[in-house]
């Protein structure tokens, strides 16, 4: 994820090492770290292989500041990494946020599209934290507040993001072929069933899908039994 990172924000525009670092950091290095050990061998394989290019301007002080920028084989390996993500950039939340942040950058809706139905595929599968006799548990059956509160926030979650994801799949398989996906989507503008605004409802299959720490450490999103 974090070449993926690299190609993405210089897709961008064009950036100093110390300034792609920050980017990454607000992204996701609040649950994971972006060290100057990963980072910066991680730009040299991605110059070697001819994905990024880099050229020295004049800094503010004495020294000159290194300035990456994205190649077309960059560019194109961008490309292909969104477009096939891997199915852990789908299933683990920070991962599959990562994609999102870049998605933009895919030239074409029907991409996109399959990208983001593949995410609403997965939380549409029953899951939970706990299981009891193979059986994901319910919020109302969890024992206690905390784990209670864990699978009442997992839910909200995961209606919240189907409900996105529909309108946006629906969206975008509106579009023109060839034209370029929409800047944004309206809150309720539209239901992949083409149903009024307003009117996009719950999956019929469990809802429920967390952003947690079960997501960074792999486990990906967590979805509540409703």
């Amino acid at each position: 994820m974090l070449e993926l990172s690299i190609l993405g924000f210089l897709a961008e525009q064009p950036l100093h090492g110390y300034e792609l670092k920050e980017r990454i950091k607000a992204l996701s290095g609040h649950v994971r770290p972006v060290s100057d050990g990963a980072l910066y061998p991680a730009i040299t394989r991605l110059v070697t292989a001819g994905k990024l290019d880099q050229h020295t301007e004049p800094g503010a002080g004495a020294a000159p500041r290194r300035i990456l920028s994205l190649t077309e084989r960059g560019r194109a390996d961008l490309y292909e990494r969104l477009r096939h993500p891997k199915q852990t950039e789908i299933t683990d939340q920070v991962r599959f946020n990562t994609v999102l942040a870049f998605l933009r950058h895919l030239p074409d809706p029907a991409g996109q599209a399959a990208v983001l139905r593949r995410r609403l595929d997965f939380l549409r599968t029953p899951a939970s934290f706990f299981y009891r006799d193979g059986e994901p548990v319910r919020a109302e059956e969890a024992g206690d507040l905390f784990r209670q509160g864990m699978l009442r926030v997992a839910r909200a979650t995961g209606e919240a993001e189907r409900a996105w994801l529909r309108e946006a799949i629906a969206v975008l398989e509106a579009a023109e072929p060839g034209a370029a996906a929409p800047a944004s989507v309206a809150p309720g503008a539209v239901s992949a069933e083409g149903a009024p605004p307003g009117a996009v409802s719950a999956e019929a299959a469990p809802p429920g899908a967390a952003a947690s720490e079960a997501a960074a450490s792999g486990r990906g999103s967590a979805q509540s039994p409703s």
